[in-house]
Formats: C-alpha cells, structure tokens, sequence
C-alpha cells in the first residue's frame, strides 16, 4: 500500500455542516501552494454521491439527502440545470447538515445562481461551456466567496478544440504504448487548457476528475494525472452501470488508485439507490484502511459442502442486527462448520460455529455458549452488546484475543445444511447436489 499522494487541499462546507478537508499535503514551497498557511497533513479519503431526484422538488430532495447523510455521505451533488433547481438551493441548504455540491455543466448561470444561494462547491465541465468569459466569471464568483469547483474532463463530456490539436498529438506520442493513449492525450492536454484559465485568474481551489466507464483507462488516466497536477482527485467510473455489476467495475479501478497512493474522494456510481453508492464506498475504504470502520466487520465462509445450518439466511440475518444494534468496530464471525472456521475466525471478537443444528459462540477466543439454531441470532446479537458495553467502559479492548480457539467436535453430518439453504431462501430455483430439481 503506496502512501498518499500530496495535493494542494480544498474545504467544502461551513460552519453549520462541518469543513470537509479534501486531499492535502502539499509542501508550503510548492507553487501551487500559494495562499495556503503553514503544511497542511492529508485529510482522510472521502465519500461522494449525488441525489437521484429533482432538486425542485424542495422536499423530496431534502428527505433523500437526510438519508444519504445518514448512510456515511460525507459530501452529497444535486442536480441543477434549470433555473429552479437552484431558485431551491437556499431551502434545502437551510435543512441540510452536510456540505452540498452543484452540478453545472451547460449554462454558466446556474452556476452563479448556486453560488448565490450559498452552495459549497460548484461542479463545473469548462468543455460545456465553451465560452471562456463565461467561466471566468464563475471562477471569480468562486474566488470571492471561497468556493472550490471540480474540473472534470469525463470521457463523455471533453470537445476537441482545433487549437489543441498538436498538443494533443504530442501527448499521443508519449501514451503510443498505451491502448488508451489517444484518450489520455486528450484529457491531458484538456486539462492544460482548462487549468490555464483558473491560474489565469489566481484561483487554484481545484479538485480534478477524470472518469470513464472503462476501468483500466479510468487506471491510466489517473494514474498519468496525478503525477501531472497536484490537486486533489475525485476518483469514480462513470456508467458504471446496475450494482451487480457496477461494484467490480469501480472497486477494480478506484481500489487499484487509492492502493497506489492516488485519489482524495470518490463516487461510486450505480443505476440504483444512491445509499448503495455510500455504503459500498464507504466500505472500500474500510477494506483497504483509509478509514476508521464505523461499526462491526462481519466475516462469514463462502458455501461448501460442510455447511451445518442455513448459514445465508443467519449471515444476512446477523448482518442486518449488527448495521442497526452495533456502533463499535468489533470483528464478528459468523461460521457454517468447525473444519475452517476457527482459523478463518482468528481475530474475530465474537465467533460463532455451526454444530448440527446448534451453535457453538466465542467471545475473544473463550467458549461462552452452545445454543440451538433456532437461538443462533439472539445469543449471538447479545453477545456482541454486551461487548460493546465492555469496550465502552475500557473492560476489553478491540482485538484483545485472551485464549486461542480450541476447535470443537464436529457433530452431525458435515454438509446437512443444504437443504436448509435451498429454494427461496437462496432467492433462484434451486438444485440438489448432484443437479436435479428437489423432490
């Protein structure tokens, strides 16, 4: 895991929402480093997503904002191409605790409108807005009221320009290896352009995107930026399509990024509810320890033939308690047998083994119950209360195994839980071991 790389910081938010640091690091002597007072450390990765309503709809997009905010959302883009999207910004600003981004990108004036009404970042592709008195104008309404503004030269929204023709044609040459490099060159030598306008006006509050719905060029492209521009870098995969899917696209590309040292704040995109698009961020983040977890990590064994009970339905089911009982980052391990399961576990605060049809539950290591399937749920939820309790008091610690698991007996039939996790409760038609349809 590479260590961060350093980025001249910008601050999203007031003092009503709280300040978002995005990036930072940068050393005081850096020419971009202008205005900045004293060393700035690098604020932790941050989560994005942006509401799927109407921003007009005052009420609706409050509601989903509130929602979104509570899922983990550290920073939350509204829509805002016409006029009463952003004739709502001083409403929903008024009712919102969360820093809010407007997403512009054809009509300047409603990015002076969001401005106007108070918003904390403006999202801003110059290559929509193709006149540059335009932007600049936005970019001194920014500068007056210490706005930052994202640059993005998507894939699906940067324009060729004649007059960077050759620019791009010498980047093209130096990415010519690179199965992507016509695109990089172009992104590259868009963000030149753009860049030179903001610098021009002395503003330099800049976060940079660069998205694509290919992951690997998502990899190069950033990759190549971030060794070129030292601002902070909004990381996400744009089309990145329905959630099934979607998931592997973005944690393939962001993940390989953020584990190079790349990228200050990310978005994963879904076609479906934005809270997917938080919670799936947010633990990304988790798994690769640039955050501090928020509440338990629950490991669980994959099927196999030696499962005991209905694990699926007991996982999903230990998954939802946790998420609405557990705020303290305890590991809870949920296992189908006693064959792996200890050492999978090893580590875990509270663990439980599946016997034949009953359950064998370790808090830190130490045997504390054996109760029957059906008591799996209750006794293990208790268990990791009154952990929690524990470590709250300062009685344990967080990890703190006493004793090492001393693996029981396997009991039954290894492999009696198939039946169990048939049918419905696998959520698809389901087949017998040897592939027939059950009786």
């Amino acid at each position: 895991m590479q260590p961060r790389n350093p980025t001249r910081p910008i601050f999203v938010g007031d003092d009503r929402t709280g300040i978002i640091q995005i990036g930072g690091g940068i050393a005081p002597d850096h020419p971009l480093a202008k205005g900045l007072v004293g060393e700035s450390t690098i604020a932790p990765i941050s989560v994005q997503t942006m509401t799927a309503g109407y921003t007009h709809t005052i009420d609706k997009c409050v509601a989903e904002i509130h929602k979104l905010t509570s899922a983990g959302a550290d920073i939350v883009r509204v829509a805002v191409p016409e006029k009463k999207d952003t004739e709502a910004l001083k409403e929903i600003l008024s009712q919102t605790t969360v820093p809010i981004v407007a997403d512009v990108h054809f009509h300047f004036k409603r990015a002076l409108e969001a401005i106007e009404a108070g918003v904390h970042k403006i999202r801003l592709n110059p290559g929509n807005i193709t006149d540059r008195a335009q932007v600049e104008q936005v970019i001194d309404a920014c500068k007056e009221r210490n706005i930052p503004i994202r640059v993005g030269v998507n894939e699906g929204s940067i324009i060729e320009r004649k007059d960077k023709q050759a620019r791009a044609k010498e980047l093209g040459a130096v990415f010519g290896e690179n199965k992507h490099g016509y695109m990089m060159a172009i992104m590259i030598a868009k963000l030149e352009e753009y860049l030179d306008i903001f610098y021009d006006r002395d503003f330099y509050d800049i976060a940079i995107s660069a998205k694509s719905m290919d992951a690997s060029l998502v990899i190069d492209a950033y990759t190549e930026i971030s060794k070129r521009f030292p601002h902070p870098l909004h990381l996400g995969v744009t089309h990145a399509g329905p959630k099934e899917t979607g998931c592997i696209r973005s944690v393939v590309a962001l993940g390989t990024l953020m584990a190079n040292g790349i990228g200050d704040t990310i978005r994963i995109s879904y076609a479906n509810d934005p809270i997917y698009e938080v919670e799936d961020g947010l633990e990304l983040l988790y798994t690769l320890g640039k955050r501090e977890r928020v509440g338990a990590e629950l490991i669980a064994c994959p099927t196999c033939g030696r499962i005991q009970v209905d694990l699926f339905s007991l996982v999903q089911d230990v998954n939802d308690k946790l998420n609405e009982e557990i705020q303290v980052p305890m590991k809870v391990a949920v296992m189908g047998c006693v064959v792996n399961g200890p050492g999978e576990a090893e580590g875990a605060d509270v663990a439980v083994f599946a016997g034949d049809r009953k359950g064998i539950i370790y808090v830190q290591g130490e045997k504390v119950a054996t109760v029957g399937e059906e008591e799996i749920l209750d006794r293990l939820l208790a268990e990791c209360k009154n952990f929690q309790d524990q470590v709250r008091s300062g009685e344990v610690k967080l990890g703190e195994k006493k004793v090492d698991i001393v693996p029981p007996d396997p009991e039954g039939e290894l492999g009696s839980g198939w039946e169990k996790m048939a049918a419905t409760r696998m959520g698809h038609t389901s087949l017998t071991i040897d592939g027939s349809a059950p009786a």
